[in-house]
């Protein structure tokens, strides 16, 4: 099954969020998938160890197939929480706690395997060498059935090679967060074949942070296009010749399908640049 090019991600879908119940988790996830979207983004650590179970109750009233969706989780991150009473917040890739995560997110979404795995953050402690046989393991055994990670730079993928192959790396891209645009990352990933997904697409544009300067200019986009603002962030990201992958955090249908239609737009190049330009703050050197 291939990863659909919009990812639902399902980060605020249960306590850390809106709380849906099960019906509603149930429909959101069919409307996703009857409007193009069936990968769904998790981590082990969402809800406080609790949302990836609520998805797995509701994905098992749906009538979708298990073999028709695109499952990804994330581990590594010790959360203190009801279920994990730890002191404080830190990293864990021992192969136990790789293992284990995996397991618990298997029952959990009530699946025999994982179509993704990612490393949810780099660790000062990791031991490349030990996360690479875990993980080789976990593809052997059938358990996942490709890996990633999520939130490392170029040097630190570098360390896995010849070990494990990194098929994707999860980031924080949008128009309002362009590190990852200027510091070499997307090109580093698509020297090596590696899909970057876009955690947190929209940016801070719709948490009234932004310069009223990126909203006229916006506006006027929005309006040639014939699309909304929305639909525009996200297809400024998709143009990019790296193959960016959005994960949208909505919990409502109509955005995820405003995602989709996303995927029908084509910026020209002097638009992207102006949007560019006007994030930024000046001219492109």
């Amino acid at each position: 099954m291939n990863l659909s090019r919009i990812i639902s991600g399902t980060m605020n879908w249960g306590v850390w969020g809106v709380n849906h119940s099960k019906q509603d988790m149930c429909k959101l996830i069919s409307e996703s998938f009857d409007s193009g979207i069936n990968s769904f983004d998790h981590a082990d650590i969402y809800g406080g160890y609790t949302t990836e179970e609520y998805f797995g109750d509701a994905f098992a009233e749906t009538e979708i197939k298990r073999e028709d969706v695109f499952f990804i989780s994330k581990c590594g991150i010790k959360y203190p929480s009801k279920k994990l009473p730890v002191k404080i917040k830190h990293y864990d890739y021992s192969e136990d706690h790789i293992i284990k995560s995996v397991d618990n997110s298997l029952k959990n979404l009530r699946t025999d395997y994982l179509d993704c795995l990612l490393l949810h953050r780099p660790s000062p402690l990791m031991d490349i060498s030990k996360i690479a046989d875990t993980v080789n393991g976990l593809i052997k055994s059938g358990k996942i059935k490709s890996f990633g990670v999520s939130n490392f730079t170029a040097n630190q993928i570098d360390m896995f090679k010849g070990k494990v192959e990194v098929l994707y790396n999860q980031i924080n891209l949008s128009l309002t967060h362009l590190d990852h645009i200027f510091d070499g990352t997307l090109e580093y990933m698509q020297a090596n074949n590696i899909l970057p997904m876009a955690y947190s697409p929209l940016g801070s544009y719709f948490k009234g942070e932004d310069d009223s300067k990126i909203i006229k200019v916006v506006d006027k986009f929005k309006n040639k296009y014939g699309c909304t603002d929305y639909e525009l962030l996200i297809s400024w990201l998709l143009k990019h010749p790296s193959k960016v992958y959005p994960v949208i955090g909505t919990t409502k249908s109509n955005r995820l399908k405003k995602s989709v239609n996303s995927l029908k737009i084509e910026i020209e190049l002097i638009d992207w640049f102006e949007l560019l330009e006007v994030s930024v703050g000046k001219r492109m050197p």
